[in-house]
């Protein structure tokens, strides 16, 4: 019983502990990814027609429209991100293209998932979609606009 006892306080200790990080750890990820994004979003619209004959040759339709939306989102999103402004709305955005890279840039990768997951984790576009889908899942923490704006309604109410 004494056992089952400490596991439990260890337990409550350490979910304690974990918990308390969780906001600190999606600021971590929301400020290095986000700035991430839009350095390559910038990238992108510095060179929006090298972009957009890169896309082309992807077979990706209008090219030049979507390498502009592309960096837009990657950009906007980005600084978005950072914030953790808008993430509920922002994060599928990013996520999407992401999804896209995969499927022309990537789709070796991608098909190769099960079979050679190294190649799919090693990707370009898996940490950046990985961490999309964290900070969808889980919010952007207490320690973003987002958090700030939900207290302020919070109190209000």
């Amino acid at each position: 019983m004494k056992i089952a006892s400490a596991f439990a306080l260890l337990e409550n200790l350490l979910t304690g502990l974990g918990s308390g990080l969780q906001h600190v750890l999606l600021l971590v990820i929301r400020l290095y990814w986000g700035w991430s994004f839009v350095q390559t979003g910038w990238g992108k619209v510095q060179h929006l027609e090298r972009t957009a004959n890169f896309f082309a040759s992807l077979h990706i339709p209008l090219p030049m429209l979507n390498a502009a939306a592309a960096s837009g989102t990657e950009c906007l999103g980005g600084l978005l991100l950072m914030l953790g402004l808008f993430t509920r709305f922002v994060t599928p955005a990013l996520t999407g293209v992401m999804v896209v890279a995969y499927l022309t840039a990537e789709r070796e990768a991608l098909l190769g998932i099960f079979s050679n997951p190294d190649k799919f984790t090693g990707a370009d576009p898996f940490l950046f979609l990985y961490a999309a889908l964290i900070v969808f899942a889980f919010g952007p923490g207490k320690l973003s606009v987002d958090g700030l704006l939900r207290k302020k309604n919070e109190s209000a109410a």
